[in-house]
């Protein structure tokens, strides 16, 4: 019966919200790829917000269901049926009587299983489409045949742009390159190592005090040069995100100077390479909302990018839904980690690879500590931070390890502010 309710209120709420897309016309800026998603698709609605009228998905509402809401202007009813109930009625209203409606929609579209973007694309045809990244083995692999599905499925997005639609990909990204040829709208590029019509460059982290502030990059298109920072974060993922913002509002007529100057606004969402102040003098690389082989790997390169650090300690859960390329991958991942980090902390079954590898890669196993779940790697790390630590913590959202954070931030009153997974509902969840 729950799954027939939810069913009958995804089918409803979808014809809800196609019927005003119909009567409203807005310009729909759509965002996909397997990295990068929700920080591009926030940077996008700092970058054009004070130009044009726009709405953008709540945190990561970027499902069959998250979509519709965001195009309604409606709140997610969890697990009460009334608040779904209520939702189909103020959408009925919306979709059929509404006046005033956002000129621009900034939506994040992700898949979790074949067929979810198919789904979408009956009834969603943006006007923009950005790729942030098609990684060789993505998130939600397990699910598709092989990981060329995965990218396929994301790509039906892209072949539901409108005829005189702009595609707009990461011009360093090989296997978005290699399909540029199958689609011919406009295409506009962005990048940080290659040349292309939006490049980051000159990217590098802000310090205060000997601690990471924040990061720093240009963006050049043509003749223009437009510098941003982006405070409390680290990684190259933002300057990408920056790149593709810059790029989108180009298309609404938006200046570089203009989008700039939103984006110096930008305040990147939790879980995604965020700094948090830590107990004993430490900081937090949190990046807890989720986690990739691809995603990892950046991950631990920013953590070796981290000037004036005591120690490095890399706190690393399960990658999940790989299915057959989980142990190789997580294995993978810990090769790295030597070079990179002087303490590692494993959390999950699926993560003990990543800890066979780093001894593997030569890390000493004095230097390595492996927990089955969150709460005791909370506890335990904090008796092992030393002043100056830099501490990344990278899982995906099953593990909560956002958890660990809020074991180790030095304000944990600040955690509904800061973390991932604050809800009541997420609370409730083991």
């Amino acid at each position: 019966m729950k799954e027939a309710f939810k069913s009958l209120v995804v089918s409803i709420l979808t014809a809800e919200a196609a019927v005003l897309l119909r009567r409203k016309q807005p310009k729909i800026i759509a965002i996909t790829g397997s990295v990068g998603k929700t920080s591009t698709k926030d940077a996008i609605y700092a970058a054009i917000r004070n130009n044009s009228h726009a709405r953008k998905n709540e945190k990561s509402f970027n499902s069959e269901i998250g979509v519709p809401l965001t195009v309604l202007g409606l709140p997610n009813g969890w697990n009460n049926p009334l608040a779904w109930i209520w939702n189909i009625i103020d959408g009925f209203f919306t979709a059929f009587f509404s006046s005033k409606y956002p000129e621009v929609l900034v939506l994040e579209a992700g898949i979790d299983r074949p067929g979810d973007m198919q789904k979408l694309v009956r009834w969603l045809k943006p006007d923009v489409v950005v790729l942030t990244r098609l990684p060789s083995v993505p998130v939600h692999v397990e699910y598709f045949a092989t990981p060329e599905a995965v990218a396929e499925e994301k790509l039906k997005l892209v072949s539901a742009l409108r005829t005189d639609g702009t595609l707009i990909h990461n011009a360093d990204d090989t296997i978005i390159q290699s399909k540029l040829s199958d689609f011919l709208q406009k295409q506009i590029g962005f990048s940080r190592y290659l040349p292309s019509d939006f490049t980051a460059g000159q990217d590098k982290m802000v310090y205060q005090d000997d601690q990471p502030s924040g990061v720093s990059f240009t963006i050049t298109h043509g003749d223009e040069v437009a510098s941003v920072e982006v405070k409390n974060v680290a990684g190259a993922q933002h300057a990408y995100a920056a790149a593709a913002a810059a790029a989108v509002a180009h298309e609404l007529g938006i200046s570089l100077p203009d989008a700039a100057e939103g984006l110096h606004s930008l305040k990147a969402p939790n879980g995604r390479l965020k700094l948090i102040p830590g107990i004993k003098g430490t900081m937090i690389i949190d990046d807890t909302y989720n986690a990739s082989p691809i995603a990892a790997e950046h991950a631990l390169q920013t953590l070796r990018e981290l000037q004036y650090a005591k120690r490095k300690v890399a706190v690393l859960g399960d990658m999940m839904e790989l299915g057959k390329f989980s142990s190789d991958e997580h294995r993978k991942l810990g090769e790295l980690v030597p070079d990179i980090a002087d303490v590692l902390l494993t959390v999950g079954v699926r993560s003990r690879a990543i800890a066979e590898g780093a001894m593997a890669a030569g890390m000493s196993e004095k230097n390595i500590f492996q927990y089955d779940e969150v709460g005791r790697a909370g506890r335990e790390l904090q008796n092992m931070l030393e002043t100056g630590d830099m501490v990344l913590i990278k899982a995906s959202q099953s593990v909560r390890a956002e958890r660990i954070v809020e074991e180790i931030m030095a304000e944990p009153e600040l955690a509904p502010e800061l973390l991932v997974r604050q809800d009541k509902v997420w609370k409730t969840i083991a």
